[in-house]
């Protein structure tokens, strides 16, 4: 598999509305947290946030299928943001972001805290990662059961990271509108 490199893309996300249930069974919608690309354009790994979420959709696509990007405004809970997600997507799959990186695959008929996988080390995602990342949602979509995508795990990178994802967190608090609806969003890199 070839090694996706990050090309330091710029990320404009537009709000085209608000985002309403999806009908088409070939899409999978990517749940994003309040802050994405507004607080910080990176994730805790210096991962470019652009790059991250053109590898996500380009996994989808070399699937066959759709994405589609909606921003939660309302709660920064990765579980709740990405079964949101995948009940308005219309595949009932999802994929949820959060700014400093860590992701999940969601279905629409789980529970917040159940999910088809989770990425909880966000410093250890790399773009290749990413990519398999929308692969394997889009597999979901279609009804396979694929392998899970592999999830490197370091120890240490909890100590490392745990204050600094603490401060984000507090700091995309400031992007949290409770009476927000969810956005439909437009990508532009």
């Amino acid at each position: 598999m070839a090694h996706a490199q990050q090309q330091t893309r710029t990320l404009e996300l537009t709000e085209t509305g608000v985002a309403t249930e999806g009908t088409a069974t070939d899409e999978v919608v990517i749940s994003i947290s309040a802050g994405f690309n507004e607080l910080k354009d990176e994730t805790l790994a210096g991962v470019n946030l652009a790059d991250v979420l053109r590898e996500m959709m380009a996994g989808i696509e070399e699937e066959g299928l759709t994405p589609r990007v909606v921003r939660f405004t309302d709660t920064l809970d990765l579980g709740v943001i990405g079964l949101r997600g995948a009940k308005l997507s219309g595949s009932g799959i999802s994929i949820g972001i959060q700014t400093r990186g860590t992701t999940l695959i969601h279905q629409e008929d789980l529970v917040p805290l159940s999910n088809l996988e989770l990425f909880p080390q966000a410093p250890l995602i790399d773009l290749e990662t990413f990519r398999a990342i929308g692969k394997n949602a889009a597999r979901y979509a279609k009804g396979e059961t694929p392998e899970p995508v592999p999830v490197a795990n370091d120890p240490m990178a909890r100590p490392k990271y745990q204050a600094l994802a603490a401060v984000w967190h507090i700091k995309e608090m400031q992007y949290k509108d409770e009476d927000k609806e969810p956005m439909e969003l437009e990508v532009s890199f």
